[in-house]
């Protein structure tokens, strides 16, 4: 049975696309509270089906696709730009698949605009109108408006007008900018992903017999299975471990072990191999914001996505890569394989000139990361990392970085890093990490 707050996500998520939602009104659809209403329409915004638009409101939005998640919606521009809609209100759930600069004659303008565009121009009318009749929405920059039978013909068309008061260039770069994280969000694998869906997770309820886990044992050589209870909630894990030396007849919810780590589905499928091998466990369920079991997850699934991730393209550069692709390698260092060279770039350092602590731990992780590959070592998790600066370092510097094993084990190592600035010492660090082995 759906709890109340899963109802109101549900009638949600049912509504029409492009309808406008408000609190009062799926209050009194559902017969719930404003305050029940407000928060299940910020957990369906969360979720990504609805909207919520400064002077338009809330409206109900298509749920992207992963594979499609760099496209924005016009209401998602509204937002970047921190826009006021002038007219064609009831398109802002649609989908832009590029954005046009106007910045070129009319005729040479309209060479490139075309449907499922946003065109970004000045107070230029005839453009406007042109525009929406060419099925393009249109993002008007400087905080102009445009004439009323335009904004008639957007509402006809159902294409946003959207003013904004920043110029064109960095209306641009915003939309660029959004476009790019989204890339990243892409790029970034989540446990619900990869997971075996509820349908297909094999569990066992609390009031079941040692006798069942047994005979689910046989059935699928498997030998963990959460446990829930009537409402789906995760209650324990069992497994081999847990049943041995007990009746048969003995229900699971007295031999379980209680209060299982668990992840949710847009946990990152590194951080669940994280919680795996720290924990060294093989297998989590994953669950909702209520407890409730969504699936699995094996190690051997997260192995996968794993390996897929490294042999995937980079396609949206995130801090930690700009970090790394700084990293020099010449002849001569790779023949002494634990010298590292890095040039500090003004973008990493901070408010007084040196280099963020962010970054210098990015550069000595990665360095030792480096190391242990080429000591065939495989990959490392950082347990614990303690950080000294000697001198500070200034943007442009190059940096050269030692880092050396103090001890080194099957699953444990002890690092030790060096970090030198024209021949001077500027920076040590001693790291102790558990070593991951590639299959």
């Amino acid at each position: 049975m759906a709890t109340k707050h899963e109802q109101i996500l549900q009638h949600i998520d049912g509504l029409p696309i492009g309808e406008k939602i408000s609190v009062r009104q799926v209050a009194k659809d559902m017969n719930v509270s404003e305050g029940t209403a407000y928060r299940a329409i910020k957990e369906a915004e969360n979720k990504g089906y609805v909207s919520t638009i400064e002077r338009v409101g809330t409206i109900r939005i298509e749920k992207k696709k992963k594979e499609n998640i760099e496209k924005l919606t016009y209401a998602e521009v509204v937002n970047i730009v921190d826009g006021q809609v002038l007219g064609g209100r009831a398109g802002l759930h649609k989908t832009l698949n590029k954005f046009v600069i106007g910045a070129m004659k009319l005729e040479a303008m309209m060479r490139y605009t075309g449907a499922g565009n946003l065109l970004i121009v000045g107070n230029r009318t005839n453009a406007h109108q042109l525009a929406i009749e060419a099925g393009a929405a249109v993002l008007i920059t400087g905080g102009f408006d445009t004439d009323e039978h335009v904004k008639r013909i957007a509402d006809e068309a159902e294409l946003p007008i959207i003013s904004t008061s920043y110029d064109t260039f960095t209306v641009a770069t915003m939309i660029n900018r959004a476009i790019y994280d989204q890339l990243i969000k892409k790029e970034i694998v989540l446990v619900e992903d990869i997971l075996t869906t509820l349908d297909k997770t094999i569990c066992l309820k609390t009031t079941d017999t040692v006798d069942e886990w047994y005979q689910h044992n046989v059935n699928t050589g498997h030998g963990r299975f959460p446990v829930i209870d009537n409402q789906l909630r995760v209650q324990g894990m069992v497994t081999s471990k847990d049943v041995m030396g007990y009746d048969r007849s003995v229900i699971v919810e007295k031999v379980m072990t209680k209060n299982p780590i668990t992840v949710i589905g847009k946990t990152s499928v590194a951080s669940a191999a994280q919680m795996m091998v720290w924990e060294g466990i093989e297998v989590l369920p994953v669950v909702d914001q209520n407890n409730r079991l969504e699936g699995m997850i094996s190690r051997q699934d997260v192995l996968q996505a794993l390996q897929m991730i490294q042999r995937q393209p980079q396609i949206g550069e995130k801090l930690d890569d700009i970090v790394t692709n700084q990293f020099i390698v010449t002849a001569e260092d790779a023949k002494k394989a634990n010298v590292y060279r890095f040039q500090v770039s003004p973008q990493m350092t901070n408010h007084l000139g040196t280099i963020s602590y962010g970054v210098f731990t990015t550069v000595v992780t990665e360095a030792t990361n480096r190391y242990l590959r080429t000591q065939k070592k495989g990959e490392i998790v950082v347990e614990n990392i303690t950080i000294y600066f000697m001198k500070p370092v200034q943007m442009d510097s190059m940096l050269e970085v030692h880092p050396k094993i103090l001890e080194v084990g099957r699953k444990f190592g002890k690092i030790d890093v060096e970090v030198f600035s024209s021949g001077v010492a500027v920076g040590k660090a001693m790291l102790m990490v558990q070593l991951i082995e590639r299959n």
